[in-house]
């Protein structure tokens, strides 16, 4: 991806936006065009105190949202007079709790992919006819550890800081974009504690049909409503940029969960039209409109994004847990490579997977299957299978999941799809993208911009301040990089997608 050089005229107007992501903090500078004219990145520290628990240490995230915020703007040499508004992207489902009156965490942050809450869920769902359903007609949610509302709940029962903080009233509580926005619009001296309806959709508390907080499911949940954050529309001001800062003044216009945000960039804004997110895990979305569809192929009910005075409008997702860690996994676990980018390579030393196949259910499945006891496994071993199979299989995985999704969403919607729309990181890998083409039976197209995601929040932010018109921009600036169409034969497809089937299979009821 090219980045532009900033205009030196003070006339020019740009927008900032903040991707707190994963693995990982990002700044990207964004001119009018919707162009990046800088990146700055840094990672964050994974925590697995123990098998299923995954952790982020929120201090340290804002810290780093500083210091990429200060290397962009340095990057591009740009101010905040520069600036006509910030957005806010962020890894959705992960749970921060603070004191509103130290500004500092009282635990450490669960992040979406932990599955310690799974007692929880099971409680939850013994105690309705409905089971694992028990919400999904209010929240478009089956009771799952994916979601946030569980992780607020364990945090409550387990964390002496946190009970206590809610019953003297200091305790806030949220996703991580409610913990960025708050320390963005001045922390404990009058920061604003909002999250915006695309995070709200995830947490399991929020009525899909009202967009507001289900004052009953909360009180299911033993969350009180006072320690949330106000949901708030995605594309709209919401604060300004504390005094003593980089973004002083600046507004805070433009909040939105990763994987709708990159849906937003994408410019899928009409119904039918679909994108996929390669990061650290894969991430589907279809537009359905403004009414929430219901899914009867396991995939979620979500709000895609809402512009302030308009209608919320809804998608079908389908969410993969492991993708690009599955990559990470192959190199710091097992170091069969050394470098992430190392495995399309590797994987091209072969031609076929050598029959093996690797099903990466390391938190368990997710859509559409929705499996907590499935775990990982590769299966096919023969003596002939070498480290390229292992990473073809690898690459595979990727895409065989991406594709169960996509025969999920379109028979929910009865839509089929005539080219899926690809972002974020693992776009770069060619090998992969064709394999997807081949699998999936359609063309897969990335566009020039792949940091979509970032773009989505910058888009939403430029919208409400009138640097852009509306989505009719978003898609006017939308630029096609490169498509890959199907190369193999049906009966080769069929076949795959048949293996890649019963090696699912191979990995269900593994806990018991």
């Amino acid at each position: 991806m090219s980045v532009k050089q900033p205009m030196a005229s003070q006339e020019k107007r740009y927008v900032l936006a903040i991707d707190q992501g994963t693995t990982s903090c990002r700044a990207i500078v964004f001119d009018c065009d919707g162009m990046p004219v800088s990146i700055a990145q840094k990672e964050h520290t994974q925590f697995f105190p123990q098998a299923g628990w995954v952790e982020h240490d929120a201090a340290e995230i804002w810290r780093t949202i500083r210091a990429v915020v200060a290397s962009a703007l340095s990057q591009a040499e740009v101010n905040s007079g520069h600036l006509a508004a910030v957005g806010v992207t962020n890894q959705r489902e992960t749970v921060v709790a603070w004191d509103k009156t130290t500004g500092e965490p009282l635990c450490p942050a669960i992040v979406w992919q932990d599955t310690r809450s799974q007692e929880i869920c099971d409680e939850l769902a013994a105690e309705s006819d409905l089971g694992v359903d028990r919400f999904r007609e209010r929240t478009g949610l089956p009771l799952a550890t994916y979601f946030s509302g569980p992780k607020m709940l364990w945090m409550m029962r387990n964390y002496d800081a946190v009970r206590q903080a809610a019953q003297d009233g200091r305790l806030l509580i949220g996703t991580t974009d409610s913990w960025v926005t708050w320390n963005l619009t001045g922390g404990v001296e009058n920061g604003v504690h909002i999250t915006d309806v695309t995070n709200a959709s995830r947490t399991m508390l929020m009525n899909i049909h009202t967009c507001q907080w289900d004052n009953d499911i909360c009180e299911q949940m033993g969350i009180t409503p006072d320690c949330l954050p106000k949901i708030v529309p995605s594309s709209g001001v919401i604060g300004h940029g504390r005094s003593q800062g980089l973004l002083a003044g600046v507004p805070i216009a433009g909040v939105i969960g990763d994987q709708q945000a990159a849906t937003f960039g994408q410019g899928c804004f009409e119904v039918g039209q679909a994108k996929n997110t390669y990061g650290t895990g894969c991430f589907m979305l279809m537009n359905t409109g403004t009414e929430p569809v219901s899914s009867a192929h396991g995939l979620l009910t979500t709000v895609a994004y809402q512009i302030e005075g308009e209608d919320p409008v809804y998608a079908l997702e389908g969410s993969v847990a492991v993708a690009g860690s599955l990559v990470q996994w192959l190199r710091d676990n097992l170091k069969i490579i050394s470098s992430s980018s190392e495995v399309q390579d590797l994987a091209r030393t072969v031609d076929d997977n050598g029959g093996a196949y690797c099903v990466p259910a390391f938190s368990g499945l997710f859509a559409p299957y929705w499996r907590p006891d499935a775990r990982g496994a590769i299966v096919g071993l023969t003596r002939f299978v070498n480290a390229g199979h292992i990473a073809r299989a690898v690459e595979e995985a990727t895409a065989h999941q991406s594709c169960d999704v996509l025969t999920a969403m379109e028979a929910d919607s009865g839509v089929r799809l005539s080219e899926l729309h690809v972002d974020g990181g693992m776009t770069h890998d060619a090998l992969l993208m064709q394999i997807q083409a081949d699998l999936a039976g359609i063309d897969v197209v990335r566009p020039q911009v792949t940091e979509t995601t970032a773009l989505g929040a910058a888009y939403a932010a430029g919208i409400a301040v009138g640097l852009w018109k509306g989505p009719e921009d978003v898609v006017a600036h939308w630029k096609e990089d490169e498509r890959f169409s199907p190369q193999c034969t049906d009966a080769w497809r069929e076949n795959e997608r048949a293996q890649w089937a019963k090696a699912v299979n191979k990995t269900l009821n593994w806990v018991d």
